[in-house]
Parts: C-alpha cells; sequence; structure tokens
C-alpha cells in the first residue's frame, strides 16, 4: 500500500502567495523573447547598470513512497519579474536586450539542471530536506554563472564574449533538455 507525502507544497505556497503580492511572473518560453516593454520596474536613483532582470526559478512537488521507494513529481519553472526588472532607455540598445533576454536564457538551463537533478536524484525518507538542498545548490550556482557571465562580457560590452556566451548558452539548453 502506498503513502502520499506532500511536503514542500506548503513552502512553495507560501512562496508563490508572497511572489503573487509582487508580480506573477513571465514564464520562460523558447519561442518569446523579452522586449524592454516586460521591464516595468522603476531605475534605482543611484542604478549604475543599464538594465537589471529580475529572473528566478520556483518549483513545487509531492512525493510517494511505496514499498520504502520514494517516487518524486515535480514542477520546476524559471520567471521573469517585470515590476522588478528594469532599464535606462537613454543608454540601452537592442544589444543590451539581447544581454538581459540571455539571463533569463541562464535561468531556464538552471531549471533544466534542477529537473535532470531530481529525475536522476534516488530520495530517502527525508526528501523534504534533500530537494531543499538540490534547489540551494541550483541557486548557488546560478548566481556564480550569471556573475560569470556579467563579468566575461562585462555587462554586453565586449560583442566578441557576447556572442561566445549566446552560442554557449544555446547548446547548453539543448543539452539539458
Amino acid at each position: 500500500m502506498g503513502k502520499i507525502i506532500s511536503i514542500g507544497c506548503i513552502l512553495f505556497l507560501g512562496f508563490l502567495g508572497f511572489a503573487q503580492e509582487i508580480e506573477e511572473g513571465i514564464l520562460w518560453d523558447e519561442n518569446k523573447r523579452l522586449s524592454w516593454s516586460d521591464f516595468k520596474g522603476k531605475v534605482p536613483p543611484a542604478a549604475v547598470p543599464a538594465a537589471t532582470t529580475a529572473s528566478g526559478i520556483s518549483y513545487t512537488y509531492t512525493a510517494n513512497l511505496l514499498h520504502h521507494e520514494v517516487k518524486l513529481d515535480f514542477k520546476v519553472n524559471a520567471y521573469f519579474y517585470s515590476n522588478e526588472s528594469w532599464y535606462k532607455p537613454s543608454v540601452c540598445t537592442d544589444n543590451t536586450l539581447a544581454h538581459e533576454q540571455l539571463h533569463f536564457d541562464i535561468a531556464e538551463l538552471f531549471a533544466r539542471k534542477m529537473r535532470n537533478r531530481l529525475r536522476r536524484t534516488s530520495f530517502s525518507d527525508d526528501v523534504k530536506e534533500e530537494v531543499r538542498k538540490i534547489y540551494k545548490d541550483i541557486l548557488r550556482a546560478l548566481k556564480d554563472y550569471q556573475d560569470q557571465y556579467d563579468w566575461e562580457t562585462n555587462f554586453s560590452r565586449n560583442p566578441e564574449k557576447q556572442v561566445e556566451w549566446n552560442q554557449k548558452i544555446e547548446e547548453a539548453l539543448q543539452e539539458e533538455s
């Protein structure tokens, strides 16, 4: 006889409830590219960057325990948060927008990495903590990767590096499908 464990949903729903107060977010879609009209946040008074993309990863899951084996059903998505994302129209170009789009694409890449990791993991009775650890690891790696992207492309000002990263992320998204 199976036993259903509904761990983690409360954590996500709490986060979702908070996120919904701010805004729902735009779900990543390979057929939709960001436009400047998606950036609805206010530019902070002393902001140095030309633009900021607020994106992130959310997840939900249910765990079923059957004969001491945990089966996980999950959803992991990347979102763009319009009200937290902003740009300076006087200094932004199409290249800047492409750079910001890639930040969102990188969030999707790490959502895929999390999905793949959840698929490959054998969970114990401590599934809640194990999923949480995977999520924290993914977020840490995502932040480091986003920082490396900005540093190497000099925030889109290095066109050659930007082209390299565009290709790198396109290939990585295909590999993680």
